[in-house]
């Protein structure tokens, strides 16, 4: 007996499959979701990709993103610009402003080093961190990598090529749980993460 398919159906719930977190089920519920919009909220939906594909780029300053030369952070004037606070990715820059206790700048790396998966140094935003270390008027920088295998073994890494640049380089406290992620921590654990942080 022939399985019933729709193909275009078939190709939309692969695509959403595509995402990250998203399994089999899932990716239907999105495309069933998708199929009962109108055709205008459709269009909003596929505009709203492509718009924020073609203007969102990192930051000339911090790599974090932005849909302007420099992200509002950078931009801030009341920031404290003398302390970075390194992450691995974007979202842990909002979950660590969602305490609302830290008011000095970031360095989104995108990503750790991770030979296992073929992700060495020169793949990551490090060479921007060391330039503005670098270029003077910095005086701490935070690694807040998350405390996996790999996020240890960058915080390391640029605490080494930091360290004679004659900064002060700390690492979060463990207030997050080893193996878990920023994006995931509440607010008061990552308040007490960073209230705790220590010199590595």
């Amino acid at each position: 007996m022939a399985s019933y398919t729709v193909p275009s159906l078939a190709h939309l719930v692969d695509e959403f499959e595509r995402l990250p977190g998203i399994g089999h089920k899932s990716a239907q519920r999105l495309a069933y979701h998708v199929l009962g919009l109108t055709e205008t909220e459709a269009q909003s939906l596929a505009d709203a990709i492509l718009d924020a594909r073609k203007k969102i780029h990192y930051c000339k300053i911090c790599c974090n993103l932005t849909d302007q030369e420099l992200c509002s952070i950078c931009r801030s004037e009341t920031r404290d610009k003398s302390v970075i606070c390194v992450v691995e990715d974007p979202r842990d820059v909002a979950a660590l402003e969602r305490t609302q206790e830290f008011n000095a700048s970031y360095h989104v790396l995108h990503g750790v080093i991770s030979p296992l998966n073929g992700v060495g140094p020169d793949q990551l935003c490090i060479k921007e961190l060391l330039a503005r270390v670098s270029a003077g008027g910095v005086e701490e920088v935070i690694m807040a990598t998350n405390p996996t295998v790999e996020g240890e073994a960058t915080a390391m890494y640029l605490s080494r090529l930091l360290k004679p640049l004659g900064v002060r380089v700390t690492r979060l406290a463990y207030g997050i749980p080893v193996g878990g992620d920023l994006e995931y921590a509440d607010e008061i654990t990552l308040s007490k993460a960073l209230e705790g942080r220590s010199e590595i």
